[in-house]
């Protein structure tokens, strides 16, 4: 606090019993104004908690970040990084687009679920941003390979990408069925339909 430094303690909500201490030493900073440097910040990062102390809610700047609402929004969230020459930097721009576009549509469709509380999910599952930069991480890599390896793209998107952090066996099933719609030859194809209905 004297020097101005910036801390950050992510995932208060993991330990439920210091958040009193956390609200006393946050209640303090008012009393400590005249030997605080006027740099000094003091981040949080907190899933939704009942633990977290009200008082250093009501002291605080608050940031919520939540996925975007609706498949557009989605999959538009998952292409504001994505520059033309991250497109072109492949052996195999044609499909690499083609995948790239899959995979952020079937991320997009198991976020959407999460709406639908347990008829979309038995389970509430946090996946995020960095799933998906993974698993596009890992596609570029399997893409520079001859032939394109789909077995260990599905296993290695699925069971540890994003099923790392499914627990539930039925949950499990229904990843991977979504997966194996979005991530298959035919998917490389064009005019491939994503839904029976042939909307998407």
């Amino acid at each position: 606090m004297q020097e101005g430094n910036w801390v950050m303690l992510q995932n208060c909500h993991l330990l439920e019993s210091w958040m009193s201490s956390l609200e006393k030493i946050v209640l303090e900073f008012g009393e400590q104004k005249e030997t605080t440097n006027p740099d000094f910040r003091l981040f949080l990062t907190s899933m939704p908690s009942k633990a977290f102390p009200v008082a250093v809610l009501q002291n605080s700047s608050k940031l919520t970040v939540e996925p975007p609402r609706g498949m557009k929004a989605n999959i538009k969230r998952s292409y504001v990084s994505v520059t033309q020459e991250i497109l072109e930097e492949t052996s195999k721009p044609e499909i690499w687009r083609k995948l790239l576009f899959s995979l952020s549509f079937y991320h997009a469709v198991i976020q959407e679920r999460r709406k639908f509380g347990p008829l979309g999910w038995n389970k509430s599952y946090a996946f995020n941003d960095s799933d998906l930069e993974t698993t596009f991480t890992m596609l570029r890599l399997f893409l520079e390979q001859d032939e394109v390896p789909w077995e260990a793209l599905i296993f290695v998107t699925g069971h540890i990408n994003y099923g790392g952090r499914v627990t539930d066996d039925n949950d499990r099933v229904l990843l991977m069925t979504a997966l194996a719609k979005y991530c298959c030859v035919d998917a490389l194809k064009d005019g491939y339909k994503f839904s029976g209905s042939g909307v998407y």
